[in-house]
């Protein structure tokens, strides 16, 4: 009887931890991944962030002295100020697609195996790629159109695909940071199965 109380004792803290082993949390791909690791580093778009931000602040910060003394404003301030900020987006969402700080559901993301995760990380990646893509087509097709027809901004009067012309571009970007982040998930569910196949061959 001690014997066989002293076997369940033993293979209690086995079970558990094969128990949550199969329905541990994945790490996120670029947590095991350093900036060295990337052929073209997130901190591109941390600085063209921090850029773009120093410039929103100078622009607000001159018109509003403007403002306080001749109760006027200038007139390229707001249009290049919607401009800045379109771009700030962009290149945020970029940065966040290559670290995979996307918006998820955790609820479903979090239950399953580690392949099963890795599997909706890549299916997740390659919907961002689709989805950008088609705005990067899209973006140029109205890029051209303006360019086409001689489209001038509203407020400064200069032309309109000095503006449109960028959201192709980063739209572009977050595709290739989707891809990447796809490739990193491919790469880490292949040797996920290369270490249960090995196992399973060590078990026989």
């Amino acid at each position: 009887m001690d014997q066989e109380e002293q076997a369940r004792r033993n293979a209690g803290p086995q079970h558990a931890g094969q128990h949550l082993m199969d329905s541990a949390v994945v790490p996120e791909a670029v947590d095991e991944a350093e900036d060295k690791d990337f052929r073209v580093s997130p901190r591109v778009e941390d600085w063209v962030g921090v850029i773009v931000m120093v410039l929103l602040v100078g622009i607000t910060f001159v018109n509003v002295i403007v403002r306080y003394f001749t109760d006027e404003s200038f007139a390229w301030t707001e249009e290049f100020s919607v401009f800045l900020m379109i771009v700030l987006a962009l290149v945020a969402g970029s940065a966040a697609v290559a670290r995979d700080r996307n918006i998820r559901i955790e609820f479903f993301f979090e239950r399953g195996s580690e392949a099963r995760q890795r599997r909706l990380a890549i299916l997740s990646a390659l919907a961002v790629a689709a989805m950008f893509l088609a705005l990067a087509v899209l973006g140029a097709r109205v890029t051209w159109d303006e360019y086409t027809f001689g489209e001038t901004s509203p407020g400064i009067g200069v032309p309109s695909w000095w503006y449109s012309i960028w959201l192709p571009v980063f739209s572009l970007a977050i595709v290739l940071r989707a891809l990447g982040l796809a490739a990193r998930n491919v790469r880490a569910l292949k040797r996920l199965h290369a270490d249960r196949n090995e196992r399973g061959g060590r078990a026989q």
